[in-house]
């Protein structure tokens, strides 16, 4: 069978493409989900409503007609059910065909750019929000499943981004098509419903991932912190990705679980620490460096790692004497996690040692030595900082 995978646009009709249309006209079984469906009613074609890909699959190869046309709103390529379908569609002779997407129509209503715009889905997804707002000029989000559009604007206005400008639209390309801009402060009781996505400007946003963050810019009471300097050190030992799932044990401040964060704006850091204090700290700091993927969570480790999602990269800033079955819950869950281990005690140092030697790897142990300065009087003195064992390792 022929299979045409169709991108329909905005409302399958005004912004429909020549191509897609031939491909319609063509086609003499149409597939897709029922409001896809609607324009193209009477055609007097047959029509399958399915929208799962399975399902969509299944249909096809039932069916005994030569050419049929899926038709996906918007474009193939950008969020769409194709990427799932075409897998499914082995032995037919499939052809995909672009549209026209929300991106590119949403900017084109608002008179923006979007070739450095940075694109985020929230189907399915709400931890992703404020981080990629902080890191990034213009970020446009495909909103849906529980996030509306005041969700986003009230999201930006907790982790300290309410004055950033927001664009939104709903039920693009329709009657009922709704654009409204204003700063996310303003518009955190708005009504926008339906089919809705949003672009952000943020014209202060981060030019550079940040490295090394004064430890002075951290709020800070009387809860452990990972200097800055030993913190820069472990924290490229990770070697974190942008989706990366991050595990900060013994967090105190948060100050790894910050840098870590902006590491991975597409990922996640939890943050533990047996300390209530700790954990509510952390997530003060999370919220004033805008990090929206950080979760801090209060228990006691290993026990609280049982059900939490399998780590790619660890750090481990405080075992309280657990090193051994930390790296035992760590292991369990993915045998190709990257740790690395602070330890300001030889005692501490050993059980890492140990704890890595457990499961054949040699660790790489770093010491660092950092000396700052300080003005007493007239003179500029040397101030040292405890030195700090670095071991990092991951199983081969």
């Amino acid at each position: 069978m022929k299979v045409y995978i169709v991108g329909t646009g905005m409302d399958g009709a005004q912004t429909l493409t020549r191509e897609a249309e031939n491909a319609i006209n063509e086609a003499e079984l149409l597939v897709g989900a029922e409001r896809i469906l609607r324009p193209f009613s009477g055609l007097g074609k047959e029509t399958h409503t399915a929208y799962i890909s399975r399902d969509i699959a299944d249909k096809l190869a039932s069916s005994d007609c030569g050419t049929a046309a899926v038709l996906m709103s918007g474009d193939c390529g950008f969020f769409s059910g194709a990427r799932k379908l075409l897998p499914l569609l082995a032995g037919h002779d499939v052809r995909v065909i672009a549209g026209v997407s929300s991106v590119s129509y949403f900017c084109s209503k608002v008179g923006l750019s979007y070739e450095k715009m940075k694109l985020v889905t929230l189907h399915g997804r709400a931890s992703n929000i404020a981080v990629n707002v902080k890191m990034n000029e213009l970020c446009f989000f495909l909103l849906g499943g529980e996030m509306s559009a005041a969700d986003v604007c009230r999201r930006l206005c907790k982790y300290g981004l309410g004055d950033v400008t927001v664009h939104i639209g709903t039920d693009l390309g329709y009657e009922n098509e709704q654009i409204i801009a204003g700063r996310a402060g303003e518009l955190t009781d708005c009504t926008a419903d339906g089919l809705a996505v949003m672009i952000t400007e943020n014209r202060d946003a981060l030019r550079y991932i940040p490295s090394a963050i004064s430890d002075g810019s951290f709020r800070r009471e009387t809860v452990p912190m990972t200097k800055a300097e030993v913190r820069c050190a472990a924290v490229s030992r990770l070697n974190i990705c942008t989706d990366s799932v991050v595990w900060d044990i013994g967090c105190g401040t948060g100050s790894v679980s910050v840098e870590a964060a902006y590491r991975c704006p597409d990922g996640k850091v939890y943050a533990f620490d047996k300390k209530s204090a700790a954990a509510a700290l952390t997530a003060e700091n999370a919220r004033l460096f805008s990090c929206d993927n950080i979760e801090a969570v209060e228990g006691e480790c290993p026990e609280i790692l049982a059900d939490m999602p399998a780590p790619d990269k660890v750090f481990i800033g405080g075992s309280s004497g657990n090193m051994e079955s930390i790296f035992e819950a760590v292991y369990s869950k993915n045998q190709r996690a990257d740790i690395v281990v602070t330890a300001v005690s030889l005692e501490t140092l050993q059980d890492a040692v140990n704890s890595f030697e457990k499961y054949g790897v040699v660790p790489e142990v770093v010491q660092i030595a950092v000396t700052r300065t300080r003005k007493i009087g007239s003179h500029t003195m040397l101030d040292a900082l405890n030195p700090v064992f670095i071991v990092s390792g991951r199983l081969i």
